[in-house]
């Protein structure tokens, strides 16, 4: 198979998968390549305009995505209320897409996140802590930005109301 053809078919996989994310180990696999050239493969896509995300789950083509509507919302507060921040986001129907921090010298850093339930956000909790990884927040004294999708608009301001009565969004002083 040529390697124009390959990105055809990865593209359809995207595309048929939905919201799934796809792996580049199991794309590898099924067309008998190697996950670098996947990589390359994406990378080639993503220049020819094709809106495709990594998630820590895998590939996502974004136009194929469920969720149509995205919001921001800016938090603050230290990793011990981690958990219970995404927790608040997925159980009022949100899929926290990723954090956002504002770095003196690099700029917008984005962590890419895609978490949507709660054994998502028990995942995430475990591999960091397994991994000892520093959170992008801690950049910043607290305060990240967190891109959401939702369905529909009550959805996001249920989870704002919900947020902030944990203490959990940023206010100005």
């Amino acid at each position: 198979m040529e390697s124009s053809e390959r990105r055809e078919k990865i593209k359809e996989k995207l595309f048929s998968s939905g919201n799934a994310p796809i792996s580049a180990a199991k794309l590898a696999r099924s067309f008998g390549v190697s996950r670098q050239i996947i990589v390359g493969d994406i990378a080639l896509l993503r220049a020819s305009g094709i809106d495709i995300e990594a998630t820590p789950k895998g590939y996502i083509l974004r136009s194929g995505a469920s969720f149509m509507k995205r919001g921001r919302v800016v938090c603050l507060h230290g990793g011990d209320k981690t958990e219970e921040e995404l927790n608040i986001c997925v159980d009022n129907g949100c899929r926290v897409l990723d954090v956002i921090v504002e770095h003196p010298v690099y700029g917008q850093l984005t962590g890419m996140l895609d978490i949507a339930t709660r054994y998502d956000v028990r995942n995430f909790m475990k591999k960091s802590r397994d991994a000892s990884a520093h959170a992008l927040y801690e950049l910043t004294d607290g305060i990240h930005i967190h891109t959401l999708e939702y369905a529909d608009d009550e959805t996001f301001a249920r989870t704002v109301s919900e947020l902030d009565a944990a203490g959990l969004l940023y206010k100005e002083s």
